[in-house]
């Protein structure tokens, strides 16, 4: 069911309907400088748990005890202290909103929120939301909490609520872009994952399936965990350029297996230590692997690309390639570089993990953090 949201002060009216679903791991990401396109899909809306925006206080005032009351248990630069409850939509969600002048700093060619709310309400002037739209962002409007409040939509046609898409209708999306740039979503996305993934690895060397799982964690798992075995070579998908497999040595551990498992994946061979499952496009909630296997989220649109991956068209065709055949020409896009989990969101990702306290994976948040971009 839709909702809009209206200004807490006059109550009118600030976005067009908009329906919920979770909030995407890239929801803080900055990527590269370039201007990113919006964070939500029109029509749709996220709420953040976590505190954001001004006040912020550093890690030296903070302290760990403190910090690990709000949830974050490994040291950060600063912590929002902030309201929680953040909702962000698309910037062409928004409605009756005008920009504050003396907020709308930024650090390149556009807003990068820093003084707080810089949208206010046209009719009243009560400052609503945040406008985000400076290079290396993602563009959104950030609705303050406080300042707004939650109406829900009401359908004047008397429809039924709308349809749960099922698992095999959710949005994919491929892992290079046709400018031969590895998707900003994909290393967003296998950031927040690889966070998990190590702390389900408990420490053990994990091995992981041949392709494009192997191709978004497998370097970086060689370069953080133990020697292990590797899973035996095998041909990669077309989306991608092989990687030499490099020998690791012997298992100083008893390597753990991970491999993908989600809605409409066949349950074949053993049931693995590690389940990279897909988190619910609508509730954000993992989905359960059977047999006892550890599930580790991974963002839908990222997962149904590992799990199904297709090759895209760049121009429209008529009719469809069958099952298993693929176009030669144009040939598909390829990469400039090897794949590199996002730095930023992996270390805010374990941050937030209780398993960071253990000091083996601690050392590995340390290292990150000091060579953030040389250790993967």
């Amino acid at each position: 069911m839709a909702d809009v949201f209206a200004c807490a002060g006059c109550g009118d009216v600030l976005t067009g309907p908009v329906t919920r679903v979770a909030l995407p791991s890239r929801a803080h990401h900055r990527y590269g400088h370039e201007m990113l396109p919006a964070l939500m899909d029109p029509g749709t809306y996220a709420a953040d748990p976590e505190p954001s925006g001004p006040p912020w206080r550093p890690w030296s005032e903070v302290g760990p005890q403190e910090a690990e009351a709000r949830g974050v248990f490994a040291p950060v630069d600063a912590l929002s202290f902030g309201a929680p409850g953040a909702v962000v939509v698309a910037p062409g969600d928004t409605r009756g909103t005008v920009l504050i002048p003396e907020r709308c700093d930024g650090y390149c060619l556009g807003l990068d929120g820093r003084d707080g709310p810089n949208l206010a309400c046209a009719r009243c002037g009560r400052p609503v939301a945040t406008r985000i739209d400076d290079c290396s962002l993602w563009q959104a409007v950030w609705l303050a909490p406080g300042a707004v409040r939650r109406i829900p939509a009401v359908d004047p046609t008397g429809g039924s609520p709308e349809r749960e898409a099922p698992a095999r209708e959710w949005e994919s999306t491929p892992p290079v872009e046709p400018s031969g740039h590895w998707s900003p979503r994909w290393t967003a996305a296998a950031g927040a994952a690889l966070a998990h993934l190590l702390a389900a690895s408990a420490g053990a060397p994990v091995s992981v399936p041949d392709g494009l799982v192997a191709q978004t964690f497998g370097r970086a798992l060689e370069a953080l965990l133990p020697p292990g075995p590797l899973v035996p070579p095998g041909p990669l998908p077309p989306l991608v350029p092989s990687v030499p497999s490099v020998p690791l040595g012997p298992s100083r551990s008893v390597a753990k297996r991970a491999a993908l498992a989600g809605p409409g994946l066949p349950a074949s061979g053993p049931v693995p230590d590690i389940a990279l499952v897909p988190r619910h496009p609508r509730t954000g909630e993992p989905w359960q692997p059977p047999g006892g296997a550890e599930a580790v989220p991974v963002d839908a649109d990222v997962w149904q690309g590992m799990a199904f991956p297709r090759e895209p068209l760049p121009v429209p065709a008529t009719g469809g390639m069958p099952d298993g055949v693929l176009r030669d020409d144009p040939l598909p896009p390829y990469p400039h570089v090897l794949f590199q989990p996002d730095p930023e969101v992996f270390l805010h990702t374990l941050a937030r993990l209780p398993a960071v306290r253990q000091p083996w994976l601690r050392r590995i948040y340390d290292r990150v953090r000091q060579h953030p971009y040389d250790l993967f």
